[in-house]
């Protein structure tokens, strides 16, 4: 697995310095830049039902596009004490207009201790490998389809009968999202079971179930003549873990 970092990182970094070449060459240019950037700011980091840090979050945000290919980085930061830090690389090639595949590597740091970015041992790696397909719909029929599967690094564990940790449980999580003209409704799924006698955890529940159900709107605020700030309200619950959330959020 550390392989797949460094290529994600050698490919960032090539990305964005031909980025700023293009630039330059290009400063004129009509044509759209490949190159975007973003910054997030919400009350809370709420991901596929999870609470991330139970407090304010920003999360900037990086991307280089070119032809069917994307590659970037996104991160979120807990503005709390010791709060959950969250920082992604990933690769994603659109198949067509419809589907398209994404690899992530999600890496959460321990700032509590002294934490190494490229230790990629099982027992205390910070990364977590994920390989996703999604449908993103049509225009006559606005229904997004995610699937996502982890496959490596920090995922849950299985456990054998002797009570040694087995390999990982390649936890898969479904999610459909159905598009309004104000607003989204979406459905997320934990489809990975786990074996809780024998000491197992899941990493979106223990059991199979709706782990994110709720509603988003945004709607974009006036600030000046020419310049509108989009607002974001989701209401999420998590069905399964019996937990409810009301976020919001401003995007730059």
């Amino acid at each position: 697995m550390k392989k797949y970092s460094y290529f994600i990182l050698l490919a960032a970094f090539l990305s964005l310095a031909n980025t700023g070449i293009l630039y330059a060459q290009e400063e004129n240019a009509e044509t759209e830049s490949p190159f975007s950037i973003s910054c997030d700011f919400m009350s809370r980091y709420v991901w596929r039902g999870t609470d991330f840090g139970g407090s304010p979050s920003i999360q900037p945000g990086i991307e280089y596009s070119k032809g069917g290919f994307s590659i970037g980085a996104w991160g979120a930061y807990a503005t709390n004490e010791a709060g959950v830090q969250e920082t992604d690389l990933y690769v994603s090639y659109a198949i067509n207009e419809m589907f398209s595949l994404t690899f992530t590597d999600y890496y959460f740091p321990d700032e509590l201790a002294d934490y190494k970015y490229f230790d990629f041992k099982k027992a205390t790696t910070g990364h977590v490998f994920e390989a996703s397909l999604s449908f993103n719909g049509t225009e006559k029929f606005p229904l997004s389809i995610l699937i996502a599967t982890n496959i490596g690094g920090a995922d849950a564990k299985k456990v054998n009968s002797d009570g040694s940790t087995g390999g990982i449980q390649y936890s898969t999580y479904a999610e459909l999202t159905y598009s309004f003209t104000h607003f989204d409704l979406f459905l997320g799924a934990n489809l990975t079971g786990v074996d809780v006698e024998n000491g197992e955890s899941g990493f979106y529940g223990n059991d199979f179930g709706i782990v994110n159900l709720g509603i988003t709107a945004t709607k974009e605020i006036n600030i000046t003549n020419t310049f509108k700030l989009p607002l974001t309200l989701s209401l999420i619950t998590n069905p399964l873990a019996e937990k409810i959330y009301f976020v919001a959020g401003f995007s730059f």
